[in-house]
């Protein structure tokens, strides 16, 4: 009786410890499983962390070579533009230096080659103190474009107007060199008025005395125009839009004065750069990408000087669309994380 005891005691301890190792083997595979899957789902997190990464640096990449080409078209085509009304203002002005003799021959000077560039809507000549008795201290001919077609006559000098003391008339005394003014607003309450900006030299007579200083203005709309037509056409070139990358191209350019203020912008609204080194790039006539916010949008700017003038061109794309390439990125990846761990799952629970 005693033997038989004995034997079941042990026999109950022996199946105790088995079910106490079995449970203990149990809770070991479960807790290795957790571990297992726990391992799985950081590593794909680094995964589609390092692809996102990866993704995003390509898409900067891609973006910076589009929009600098971009840019890069806008300003030869506009460094044409501008080349191409010097050198025909430099053919007026040369006319004017040759015919200076009487104020009638000065105007007709003036005239007589100022159809063959249309963006320019005026040409002047503001001559020295006196330099005609008959016409006093301020004698300042202006053969203009108004919107009707043809060119008009009209004096512009008078004591109201001192050109003597502009800046564009002081700078082209003092310096003897040609240059593009800054940019300026004219009013006059007809169709003249608006933003312009102005060729400027000084013309010289054989003793080396400055007569004169003429000019050539240009309204700031064929600019504009020029702007739009290689967005527009950037936007539906079928090689630059090969891979369309699910973005939209809601860019635009814009005109920068080296102290950062936008000379021209496509919509109604006006905005300035602040941010430091891009005005220092502006300054030096140097290019690069900053990203800031415009009007409370965050967005990339790629800009660069324009050759001829001291200004810049500025290719402003939002990030928002920027960034919509990332979107069926992200979704794959996460789709594709679900799925492997679902499989992982169901093979761990075999």
């Amino acid at each position: 009786m005693y033997r038989k005891n004995l034997y079941f005691c042990v026999s109950l301890k022996t199946k105790t410890r088995t079910i106490a190792v079995e449970e203990t083997s149990t809770s070991a595979f479960k807790g290795k499983k957790r571990s297992v899957l726990l391992t799985i789902v950081a590593i794909l997190i680094v995964i589609a962390s390092v692809s996102l990464w990866m993704c995003y640096q390509a898409l900067k990449a891609e973006a910076y070579a589009r929009y600098m080409g971009i840019r890069n078209v806008s300003a030869e085509k506009v460094a044409q533009t501008i080349k191409g009304v010097e050198m025909n203002a430099q053919n007026i002005f040369d006319d004017v230096q040759e015919h200076h003799d009487t104020p009638e021959a000065v105007i007709e000077a003036l005239g007589n080659k100022a159809d063959l560039n249309y963006d320019v809507r005026g040409y002047f000549a503001a001559f020295e103190p006196e330099y005609f008795p008959e016409k006093g201290t301020w004698f300042e001919p202006y053969v203009y474009q108004p919107d009707q077609g043809g060119f008009k006559y009209r004096q512009v000098g008078s004591a109201r107007h001192n050109y003597h003391k502009s800046p564009w008339y002081v700078r082209a005394k003092s310096t003897g060199q040609s240059f593009w003014s800054r940019p300026y607003y004219y009013y006059d309450g007809t169709s003249m008025s608006g933003h312009y900006c102005s060729f400027i030299k000084p013309i010289y007579n054989t003793k080396g005395q400055m007569e004169c200083v003429c000019g050539a203005d240009m309204k700031f709309e064929w600019l504009l125009k020029e702007l739009e037509w290689v967005d527009n056409s950037s936007r539906v070139n079928k090689l630059l839009n090969r891979y369309h990358l699910f973005s939209d191209f809601n860019f635009y350019s814009i005109i920068l004065n080296k102290d950062g203020t936008c000379i021209v912008h496509p919509g109604e609204g006006t905005l300035a750069i602040t941010d430091k080194k891009v005005i220092k790039d502006l300054e030096n006539g140097q290019g690069g990408v900053a990203e800031i916010s415009i009007n409370g949008e965050e967005c990339a700017v790629y800009y660069g000087p324009i050759e001829y003038v001291d200004w810049s061109i500025a290719i402003v794309v939002p990030k928002s669309d920027m960034l919509k390439p990332m979107l069926p990125v992200t979704g794959v990846l996460l789709a594709l994380a679900f799925i492997g761990l679902v499989v992982v799952w169901i093979e761990l629970r075999k």
